[in-house]
C-alpha cells in the first residue's frame, strides 16, 4: 500500500515524504478512528497523535512491509487511550436511543454502513470491545489488557454487544424484535 521510497523518505524526515503518507494512510486511519470515536474533532486529534508517533517513531518500524499494520495498530492504540480517559468499559447502558437514519424493509438486505449506524448506538465499552474483537481480530486476552479490565468483562461486553445488535437488526431490518 505505501511505497517503500516513501517510508525511507519518513525515516529520514523528509516533509514531501511525509505529506504522501498522510495523504494515502489518512482517509483509511480516519474511518479506522471512526468506529471508536464519534465526535469529529476528537478523531481529528487522535488521528494527529497517530501520525505524529509514526512519523517520530518510524526507526522502530524494523520490516517495511509492515507498515500499514503498525500504523493501524498505533491508530487504535491512540483512540483506545483517548477512550480510556472518559469511558468506563465496566459499566453498560441497557436503554439507548432509537437509531437515527435506518430504515428499511423486510426485503432489503443489511449494509455494511447500516450496521455500523447500529454499532453507533451502542454504549462505549460494548461498542470498543465489539470492534476490537470482531473487526480487528484481538483476542479477550489482548483487549484485557489494553483496556486495563478482566477477560470475563471483555467477553461480556462483547456479548452484551452481539446480543444488542441482534435486537436492533431484528427491530430495524426483519421486524421480528419481541
Amino acid at each position: 500500500m505505501i511505497d517503500e521510497k516513501l517510508i525511507e523518505g519518513c525515516r529520514k524526515k523528509q516533509r514531501e515524504a511525509q505529506r504522501q503518507v498522510y495523504e494515502k494512510l489518512g482517509p483509511y486511519l480516519f474511518r479506522l478512528c471512526k468506529r471508536y470515536l464519534k465526535k469529529e474533532e476528537e478523531i481529528e486529534e487522535v488521528l494527529a497523535d497517530s501520525f505524529f508517533i509514526l512519523f517520530t517513531k518510524i526507526d522502530q518500524l524494523n520490516e517495511n512491509k509492515a507498515f500499514w499494520s503498525w500504523a493501524k495498530r498505533i491508530t487504535i492504540n491512540e483512540c483506545l487511550r483517548h477512550l480510556k480517559k472518559k469511558v468506563n468499559f465496566n459499566l453498560y447502558l441497557e436503554d439507548r436511543p432509537q437509531i437515527p437514519g435506518v430504515e428499511a424493509e423486510q426485503e432489503q438486505p443489511l449494509l455494511e454502513a447500516d450496521l455500523l449506524k447500529l454499532l453507533d448506538t451502542l454504549p462505549h465499552g460494548s461498542r470498543t470491545i465489539f470492534s476490537l474483537f470482531v473487526i480487528e481480530g484481538y483476542s479477550h486476552k489482548e483487549i484485557a489488557t489494553l483496556l486495563s479490565i478482566t477477560e470475563g468483562t471483555s467477553k461480556s461486553q462483547l456479548n452484551f454487544a452481539k446480543s444488542k445488535l441482534k435486537e436492533l437488526v431484528n427491530l430495524h431490518y426483519y421486524q421480528q424484535a419481541k
